[in-house]
């Protein structure tokens, strides 16, 4: 666990799920002019709705995305791509 915490630290890259939810909202709001529903994204990524809100909120934390769980539908996608590790 402090290998992750501090990996992440280090590298600030994401973790899979993370980068798969980041690129399924740019995507998704490429092609329809709208973030996904925490449901769609459950359903497109095989997460439950407590895993997707957990990845949301990191998501949100590394200022990829704006969100917040007392709106979970409203999704505003500030950067749509993992930025290049900085580290190594």
């Amino acid at each position: 666990m402090f290998l992750f915490i501090f990996d992440k630290v280090v590298n600030n890259m994401l973790s899979d799920i993370e980068r798969k939810v980041l690129r399924v909202i740019g995507n998704y709001s490429a092609g329809r002019r709208r973030t996904p529903s925490v449901d769609e994204l459950c359903v497109k990524t095989g997460q439950s709705r407590g895993g997707i809100m957990t990845v949301l909120d990191v998501l949100a934390s590394e200022e990829y995305i704006e969100w917040q769980r007392s709106e979970p539908d409203k999704i505003e996608v500030l950067e749509a791509w993992e930025r290049k590790a900085t580290g190594r």
